[in-house]
């Protein structure tokens, strides 16, 4: 998949799939603009050529969102991984609870694509977006005792299919990655007893989201794409 000169916005991309996700893209030829929130991830990012890091404060914030996007030229592709994950049964999940799973999952996603799709228009190019939903947010009976946040991830598929509708005619192609459970060292660390093997890997997930934002995707739209391993 050719990236070359392309230039390629990953929101959340000093995570553990951010990294992969970056890497493929670098290789492959694009120019990284990587927003991040926590400042000791950005210092121990590994990629520094061809890579811009943006420290964002606030996703679901529309100003904030705006002033990333546009510092971004010729934009091709906008990859939204950044979110949160909160595990709380519904009888511990006041409305601030709620609210900040809507906000770190949906709202800050929902603007992304909004700035995404401007930015992309403004080129006169066509062009990609890739959101990340998740296996609570397409299997809801698995969402038992996280509610707030498969409620949040479904809203996120849900926004997909509908936005791959709306400005397809423009030749902007969007869909979503549905992860499960992620081999990722905070996953580990938080389930030691789990079955690492057939949880998916970083680079796998980051290999399917590559081709949804590359030039070689001419056809799939408002596909929710689940990558779940094993699992």
């Amino acid at each position: 998949m050719n990236f070359r000169d392309r230039h390629v916005v990953v929101t959340g991309g000093t995570g553990a799939l951010g990294r992969a996700v970056v890497g493929a893209l670098l290789e492959a030829g694009a120019h990284c603009h990587v927003s991040y929130m926590v400042e000791a991830e950005a210092k121990a990012f590994p990629h520094k050529t061809n890579v811009t890091l943006h420290a964002v404060d606030d996703l679901a914030n529309e100003a904030t969102v705006a002033r990333l996007y546009h510092a971004v030229p010729n934009l091709w592709a906008s990859i939204h991984l950044a979110g949160g994950f909160a595990m709380s049964g519904i009888a511990d999940t006041d409305k601030a609870k709620l609210m900040a799973q809507v906000d770190t999952n949906f709202i800050a996603c929902f603007l992304c694509c909004r700035a995404a799709v401007q930015a992309i228009r403004r080129s006169g190019q066509d062009g990609r977006i890739v959101n990340v939903a998740a296996r609570p947010g397409l299997e809801w009976r698995s969402g038992a005792g996280m509610v707030a946040y498969a409620a949040s991830k479904a809203a996120v598929a849900a926004m997909t299919a509908a936005l791959a509708e709306e400005v397809v005619k423009d030749g902007i192609l969007v869909n979503a990655v549905a992860p499960s459970t992620m081999d990722t060292p905070a996953n580990r660390a938080a389930m030691p007893e789990a079955d690492y093997a057939v949880w998916p890997k970083v680079e796998e997930v980051a290999a399917s989201i590559l081709f949804l934002a590359s030039p070689d995707n001419a056809v799939t739209r408002g596909g929710i794409v689940p990558v779940y391993g094993r699992s």
